[in-house]
């Protein structure tokens, strides 16, 4: 009876640390708000995809597929979404944020209508990973540092948010909401020292940007690790296995 307590005990540690140790590859999707930026010890740019492996533990690998300029039409018509599908495994993830680019009507490349095409691309996306055992997670894009002459936050995005949120219910899939939570953010900051969040720099001010810079759509480190902070918050808020993973904030 000893000898069978013993192995039954062996058998439970051996199995917790299995489960524990699996690889989960977490794909992220989306355009430069997210994307990896190269030069980083020259580039002040972040995207805020780009910050996340530090939150998890060796468990967690962050394969960053977001790319500057890019809408879910783009996205998909570059094959780009293809070469996420195919790798794609059971328990894996897919953190889908776009908006920013499918709002450009002067360009037929990337526009989408929020609540046909836009809605059905993300739609795709959902489907299609869950067609792989896989999770996906919809975010909201983040805010632009919009604000007016009163110091009101103004909002840029039109209908897509609300298209993806649409979504999310619909579909039942986990949704975070950047939009209002970066809102919050730059609220939080103020008009002016939410430019620290951004890129805004005087001329001569550093190398890389010799003319000056003065972008309040992308990210900078502080900006950048900021955001994945808050989404890491959220998905530690949710109960799913990737959630274990988290180790630091």
């Amino acid at each position: 009876m000893r000898i069978k307590s013993i192995l039954r005990v062996l058998l439970v540690f051996l199995v917790t640390n299995f489960v524990s140790g699996q690889q989960i590859t977490v794909y992220t999707i989306g355009d430069s708000t997210m994307a990896n930026k190269p030069n980083p010890d020259e580039n002040p740019e972040r995207g805020w995809a780009q910050m996340l492996p530090q939150f998890f533990n060796k468990d967690v690998t962050i394969d960053n597929r977001a790319v500057n300029g890019r809408s879910t039409k783009s996205f998909i018509d570059e094959k780009r979404w293809d070469s996420v599908h195919k790798t794609l495994k059971k328990g894996d993830y897919v953190f889908i944020q776009f908006g920013h680019n499918d709002q450009k009507e002067n360009d037929s490349k990337r526009y989408t209508n929020p609540h046909t095409a836009y809605r059905n691309n993300l739609i795709r996306f959902v489907k299609e990973t869950r067609e792989k055992g896989a999770f996906p997670i919809l975010f909201s894009s983040i805010v632009r540092r919009n604000f007016n002459e009163y110091g009101t936050l103004v909002d840029t995005q039109g209908n897509y948010p609300m298209e993806a949120r649409l979504v999310a219910k619909e579909f039942n899939v986990p949704f975070i909401d950047l939009q209002y939570l970066s809102e919050q953010l730059e609220e939080s900051y103020g008009t002016e020292k939410s430019k620290e969040l951004h890129l805004h720099y005087k001329a001569g001010e550093i190398a890389y940007y010799p003319e000056g810079k003065e972008d309040n759509t992308h990210l900078s480190v502080k900006g950048a690790t900021e955001i994945a902070k808050i989404a890491v918050e959220q998905l530690q808020l949710m109960e799913m296995p990737l959630s274990k993973k988290i180790i630091k904030l």
